[in-house]
């Protein structure tokens, strides 16, 4: 995948090819979040590059790719890790999951949600800046808004 100048941030090629149409107008981006948890009930988090804040694992879910696979596939590509999905925890959008990049992007996410866990490689930053375990309740880190939004929509404190 190829980075974004604007934000270095990886974009997909079909999303690359889509802005090169379309500009900086709004795109409904279907998405997959992976939840990874730990045994001891952690969260994994990843640190972005594009403003340095915590989020989700997760992307746009890219064409022909179920929402499963790329949930797998964004988890090896941001944290190296290879996950099982446990079950899906829900399908959120609306206008609280707008989002404006660094460039002026507009994207509107649909995320399908899924809990999950590792079941191999140990987690570190790939196309991210940072990993690490969080306790729910605890987080105690500055989050993206979305990612805020996001895990509040799916029942987990803050």
């Amino acid at each position: 995948m190829r980075e974004h100048a604007a934000d270095r941030m990886p974009i997909s090629p079909y999303i690359r090819r889509l802005r090169e149409r379309v500009g900086n107008e709004l795109l409904v981006v279907p998405s997959a979040t992976v939840l990874v948890w730990s045994a001891a009930g952690e969260l994994l988090l990843v640190r972005d590059r594009d403003g340095g804040r915590w989020t989700t694992i997760g992307g746009a879910i890219e064409p022909d790719e179920s929402p499963q696979q790329a949930a797998r596939r964004e988890a090896l590509e941001e944290a190296g890790v290879e996950v099982e999905l446990d079950g899906l925890r829900g399908v959120f959008g609306g206008p609280r999951f707008r989002h404006t990049y660094s460039n002026g992007d507009l994207a509107s996410f649909v995320a399908v949600v899924f809990d999950a866990h590792v079941v191999s490689g140990r987690p570190r930053p790939d196309e991210v800046l940072e990993v690490g375990w969080f306790a729910p309740g605890s987080i105690g880190v500055p989050l993206s808004a979305l990612t805020s939004v996001l895990l509040e929509a799916a029942g987990i404190e803050l």
